[in-house]
């Protein structure tokens, strides 16, 4: 079983929200002093693979298409004991929109070989638009099964255990398949133990750009016209009185009021 994990590295969704900014002319999050990490979505994905692959043999290939930076986000997938990582290194601009991410993955997987699953987190945890896996599907003219958090082998395919807004179901399905993995409590990432991070920087690390994929620099389909951190004005009124029933009567008249300016 060969299987194909997209990986994302992020800004840390952890950032207290008083720290987080933005640059209004480049429209995106500023960096700052947080921190990048894994999209916890690609870990989960990561893990369900790993799981298949103790479950049923063969390899496990973590792939990514960002900054440099983003060799941190692969050597963490090998040490989790992903078998193989490539990197594709986007050249310094805006942030990529889903179908440019989703041209670049599928370039990239068809170089590295043929695959029986491959599987991409269910959205990502800065933007959550949710279309790469779709669009992903569609370049490599896959099936595509949403929301899965566990596969197992079959016969010539996989059973794909999905969630769905009444529960939960199982859907069969022949390789070559790709799905987007959402969390559960059987497929928290792992924790690399000490030997195996010190050997994930000892591994190599396949390293291409759009150059060495036959693509030419990247054309955005979608532009974002607009960035803002809302904000929200809180004013507090004390309601005054002698007595605990002034008080209390104030207070009533107060929320009429607000009720009659509001009807």
């Amino acid at each position: 079983m060969k299987i194909l994990v997209c990986m994302k590295q992020i800004l840390d969704p952890d950032l207290p929200a008083r720290d987080f900014r933005i640059d209004p002319e480049r429209k995106e999050a500023v960096r700052g002093g947080a921190s990048l990490v894994p999209n916890i979505f690609c870990e989960n994905a990561l893990e369900t693979a790993l799981q298949l692959r103790e479950a049923a043999g063969g390899t496990v290939t973590a792939l990514s298409y960002g900054a440099e930076e983003a060799e941190e986000v692969l050597r963490k997938a090998l040490a989790m004991t992903a078998d193989e990582a490539a990197l594709v290194v986007r050249d310094p601009g805006p942030a990529p929109d889903s179908l440019e991410v989703a041209g670049v993955l599928a370039a990239a997987a068809r170089k590295l070989g043929d695959f029986d699953v491959v599987m991409v987190g269910r959205e990502s945890g800065d933007w959550g638009v949710g279309q790469t896996g779709g669009m992903l599907a569609e370049e490599l003219g896959l099936p595509m099964v949403a929301l899965v958090d566990e596969v197992t082998t079959t016969g010539e395919g996989v059973t794909l255990h999905r969630q769905t807004d009444d529960g939960s179901e199982e859907v069969a399905a022949r390789c070559p398949v790709l799905v987007t993995v959402t969390n559960r409590e059987g497929n928290v990432p792992r924790i690399p133990k000490t030997r195996d991070v010190m050997k994930s920087y000892r591994k190599p690390l396949t390293t291409w750009r759009l150059g060495d994929l036959g693509l030419p620099a990247a054309e955005p389909c979608a532009e974002v016209v607009a960035l803002t951190i809302p904000t929200k004005e809180v004013t507090c009124e004390f309601v005054t009185g002698d007595s605990l029933d002034e008080k209390v009567d104030a207070f009533a008249h107060r929320i009429a009021d607000v009720m009659s300016a509001l009807s």
